[in-house]
């Protein structure tokens, strides 16, 4: 450690990945600061993410700067003293002058430089794949950086019915297929071996997959090699070819085929590369007395790592050695072992793949209905291999097996699944500390023993401190039986998990009481009486104000500062800084009149596209800010609410007046649904839906609120439905005889989910979080007399409503329509 008054050596990290982070993090956790002035160099313009998180991203589960993806946000640079390039690439390495130069021409001088440029998708050879200057083509993406996802994302909500070809069947190329499939569009993934994942299954695990696979709607083409990308004469993706001639249509090609260490910059400076640059098992650079590499882009004892935990393993031992704080420290390599999650399926896999030798021992299960797949492999009275897919609750032990710290079985089936008159697999206790638990983020169960004995008290705060289940989620079961344990079984509840905003220590009921009784009624008045030091938190005002607005309705105080841009001005934001303008259409029922109005506003205003919506309406994209008062009052129709966290649109179909089929006179019902609940605020966007007949051409079994024909004047109702990032049946909550029933038990329904559920919680989570009983004891059997309340607080928000877009001659405020000129340019929305 450097003593008081001695000058801090420069270190210098190229890449600020998860390796070149981790590492940072690693030697300031060592007292690296008092040691070093340390800068980073990172190409990509934000700060650290965890790569693995993408899949999530792409599929809709989390956002693409959401505290799940975010490792080290841009202000922990600053509070940790180190000094962050962001979005400038190094591009040259001078070793003797002891300097790296930018793409901006910049020169930054080193002591002791750190090399962890990570690897780069490998895009084979083929046809229409790049442009004549050498970048990718229009419509060809890799699946490695936020920018590449946000791209695809971009493409796939463009317009309805895109395909999209993944050229790759291993694990990246099936969570992008996965993730593409969740957004709605045609998938099909091309894979030269001939089975996918063949790098951790073998054949007959790669079949079981296949299956699952498949089940997503996703067309799996194994032993099939791509040569081109087809395109038309305007430059756009039209499909793929194979080597046997066959092509396969697509709008959008993404290639997994595999990655290959960056090692440009280090090439060019003169260290030693060969497959990664060489390293030893201090991780310094061959014949390099300052230069050191780290996680992907380094070879050492001629391996290269792809995976998270061996990375974390190298960045450990650079900081003790740089440090000083373990001088024998040295990094010996590290055993594949993987856990991860595929497309929603677990995988854990390990050593040999199947058999290798004559005389090897194989056990192998599978089913493929389940998508269960089970093998071991024992050689010489040694575990050197194992496979779980599907159920991976054995992975703990067969990790320890497969390292030597437990002893192997001699009933070998007892590493596949537990037997009767045994005892379980070992449990969380029995487990040694080095035992690595998360794999994402390199979490051992010492780390999470530590953090519970150094005074963490909830699961939360362990996994918040440890980052442990922060990946891909695989691990979280076993994180928490660990630190339960850790706690001695006393583990304290989070209380925080129940408060309806973090900055208030309060359940939402309670809330809502206080709110009441204190007749708060604007956002700032909650905070400045309720908020812990009546601090303002910038991400509890939107809840805050969508409470208010539930509670008072019109009465509450609008505080424009508390809102998004969309339920300021009443419309939805678009990519462009244009908005999207969606007039009501009760049932999805328009009129001759209604249509030509709205084809008039179109010309008027140029409107980019004019598109039906999934729920029966007609959406003007690309209005201008400054247009929405205008165009308003030119439709001369109501807010159709397409925009905000509220009740949006009731679909039907064509019911009984014309359909053969029709039992029940579904447009008028949806009609009075709409009627009903139009406008209300609530949790999150609520879908409702009629089918005339249990043919369900309204998709009402999918909806947050569907009701169903079936006869006799009877209407069955189904609850906490998706078809959206998440697919789930409604729950059928009950079968009523009338049409006026419907509307009672709608309005008690939503009228419980909107004092109930938490902030931005769908039904279908909300649904099964209550569960469906106790929900039919509240609503339709009314066993602890709340349904009188439900009605009268219902009817006082329907008498209260206003339609928002009657604020066109009344503005909220000076600025509320005034010109939004954006601070970066931005893609502009196709004309169609």
């Amino acid at each position: 450690m450097a003593s008081t008054g001695e000058v801090k050596r420069r270190l210098l990290v190229v890449g600020n990945g998860m390796a070149g982070a981790r590492t940072v993090e690693e030697i300031l956790a060592r007292r690296g600061r008092d040691m070093f002035d340390i800068t980073m160099i990172g190409d990509e313009p934000y700060g650290n993410y965890n790569r693995i998180m993408l899949s999530h991203v792409l599929a809709g589960e989390t956002a693409a700067d959401g505290e799940e993806i975010v490792l080290n946000s841009m202000s922990w640079y600053r509070d940790n003293g180190v000094a962050l390039y962001a979005g400038d690439r190094a591009v040259r390495l001078d070793r003797f002058a002891k300097t790296v130069t930018c793409e901006s021409e910049r020169v930054v001088d080193y002591d002791v430089l750190i090399v962890a440029t990570g690897s780069n998708t490998f895009f084979p050879n083929m046809d229409g794949l790049r442009e004549a200057d050498g970048r990718l083509g229009r419509g060809v993406f890799g699946f490695r950086t936020i920018a590449d996802t946000n791209g695809m994302l971009q493409l796939a909500q463009s317009r309805d019915g895109v395909a999209a070809v993944v050229i790759g069947g291993g694990l990246l190329g099936l969570e992008a297929a996965y993730g593409l499939r969740t957004q709605g569009l045609s998938v099909d993934v091309v894979h030269s071996p001939g089975h996918l994942m063949n790098q951790q299954l073998d054949e007959r695990g790669g079949q079981v997959l296949r299956a699952k696979i498949e089940d997503l709607g996703v067309g799996v083409h194994t032993a099939t090699r791509t040569t081109a990308v087809l395109r038309d004469d305007a430059g756009n993706v039209t499909g793929v070819g194979f080597t046997d001639g066959s092509t396969l249509p697509a709008d959008m090609v993404v290639v997994t085929a595999g990655i290959r260490p960056n090692t440009e910059l280090a090439r060019a400076g003169g260290l030693v590369v060969e497959r990664g640059i060489v390293v030893d098992d201090q991780m310094r650079c061959e014949d390099e007395g300052s230069v050191y590499a780290v996680g992907e882009c380094a070879q050492h004892r001629g391996e290269l790592y792809g995976l998270v935990a061996p990375v974390w393993e190298q960045a450990v031992v650079l900081a003790e050695h740089l440090t000083g704080s373990n001088p024998a420290a040295a990094y010996q390599g590290s055993t594949s072992t993987t856990k991860l999650k595929v497309a929603g399926l677990d995988v854990a896999a390990m050593g040999a793949k199947g058999p290798e030798q004559g005389g090897d021992e194989f056990v192998e299960f599978y089913d493929s209905r389940t998508g269960v797949y089970k093998n071991v492999v024992v050689r010489d009275g040694r575990l050197v291999g194992a496979t779980l897919m599907g159920e991976t609750g054995k992975a703990a032990l067969l990790t320890q097996v497969f390292d030597g710290k437990v002893d192997l079985p001699e009933d070998r089936l007892s590493l596949l699944f537990d037997l009767a008159g045994e005892a379980a697999a070992a449990s969380a206790a029995d487990l040694p500390d080095d035992t690595q638990v998360c794999n994402c983020n390199g979490v051992t169960k010492g780390d999470l023993v530590a953090c519970v004995h150094g005074g963490a008290q909830t699961l939360a705060e362990v996994c918040a401190k440890t980052r442990a289940g922060k990946g891909c989620g695989s691990c979280k079961s076993l994180v928490a039986d660990i630190v339960t344990c850790a706690a001695g079984g006393a583990l304290a509840a989070d209380p925080a998990a129940d408060w309806y905003v973090p900055c208030i220590p309060m359940t939402k009921a309670e809330l809502i009481a206080a709110i009441r009784e204190r007749d708060l009624r604007a956002v700032s008045q909650v905070f400045a009486a309720l908020a812990e030091g009546g601090t303002e938190v910038a991400a509890a005002k939107m809840p805050l104000a969508s409470l208010l607005r539930t509670i008072w309705g019109p009465d509450w105080v609008d505080e424009r500062g508390a809102l998004f841009i969309n339920d300021r001005v009443h419309a939805n934001i678009q990519r462009d800084g244009t908005f999207s303008v969606v007039p009501q259409m009760k049932g999805g029922v328009t009129t001759p009149d209604q249509l030509r109005r709205i084809a008039d506003v179109a010309d008027r205003y140029h409107v980019p596209l004019v598109k039906v919506t999934g729920g029966q309406r007609i959406d003007l994209l690309g209005i201008k800010k400054e247009d929405l008062p205008k165009v308003w009052g030119e439709l001369d129709m109501p807010s159709g609410y397409a925009y905000g966290k509220s009740m949006r649109t009731v679909k039907t179909c064509v019911g009984s007046d014309f359909c053969r089929y029709g039992l029940g006179d579904s447009t008028n019902l949806g009609i009075a649904l709409e009627e009903r609940l139009q406008g209300l605020e609530t949790p999150a966007k609520l879908k409702l839906a009629v089918a005339g007949c249990p043919r369900n051409c309204s998709e009402a079994l999918c909806k947050d609120f569907g009701v169903v024909a079936v006869g006799d004047g009877r209407w069955e109702i189904y609850v906490g439905g998706a078809a959206g990032a998440h697919i789930r049946k409604g729950d059928l909550l009950a079968t009523v005889d009338s049409g006026q029933a419907v509307i009672d038990l709608a309005g008690r329904f939503v009228q419980h989910y909107r004092e109930d559920a938490k902030w931005l919680e769908r039904t279908y989570d909300w649904v099964p979080r209550v569960g469906l009983e106790r929900l039919q004891a509240l609503l339709v059997r009314d066993e602890e007399g709340i349904v009188a309340g439900l009605d009268e607080r219902l009817a006082t928000a329907v008498a209260g409503y206003r339609d928002p877009w009657r604020e066109r001659s009344a503005p909220k405020s000076p600025a509320q329509f005034t010109p939004a000129l954006p601070l970066l340019p931005l893609p502009q929305v196709p004309v169609r």
